[in-house]
């Protein structure tokens, strides 16, 4: 995992030749929103789903909102495995290779229990999707049948 800064996130976006899905700009995208409180799983299952054997970016946008329920603590501990003193508004990206897709889930987790939202952007960009602090997730994807595994999983049991 490199961190990056929120210039170097944007230089991402530009070299990839994509821009942010947002609310505003969603007609440019199919979109699916959920709500979800399975964290864990959510993470691992997003990380295995979205990698398609390329890079992710997981860029941090929101965070001191519900500052008495933040870790600080352990999100630092697991930056500092990568050498990285940092802290996440200097540089609130993080971009993961393909084969740290563990990495990812354990970080999209501890940003999630924190109650900081961010985007989880994929090289393959087949779908993408911002997190919420007020805990939803909208995915997004350039083609509708990308969002049928996101329905598929986020689908009540019978």
């Amino acid at each position: 995992m490199r961190c990056y800064t929120k210039e170097e996130c944007e230089e991402w976006l530009t070299r990839h030749s994509r821009r942010l899905p947002t609310q505003e700009n969603s007609e440019e995208f199919h979109r699916e929103s959920m709500k979800d409180h399975r964290a864990f799983p959510f993470a691992h299952w997003f990380a295995k789903y979205s990698t398609f054997e390329s890079g992710v970016m997981l860029w941090i946008t929101e965070w001191g909102i519900w500052t008495s329920s933040e870790n600080y603590h352990l999100y630092y501990k697991l930056r500092s495995i990568y050498g990285e003193t940092r802290l996440l508004h200097e540089a609130p990206g993080h971009y993961f290779l393909q084969h740290e897709m563990d990495d990812l889930a354990t970080f999209l987790q501890v940003a999630i229990l924190n109650g900081w939202g961010g985007y989880i952007l994929t090289e393959a960009d087949y779908v993408n999707a911002f997190f919420s602090h007020d805990e939803y997730v909208d995915f997004y994807a350039s083609t509708a049948g990308n969002l049928s595994a996101v329905k598929q999983w986020f689908a009540p049991a019978v």
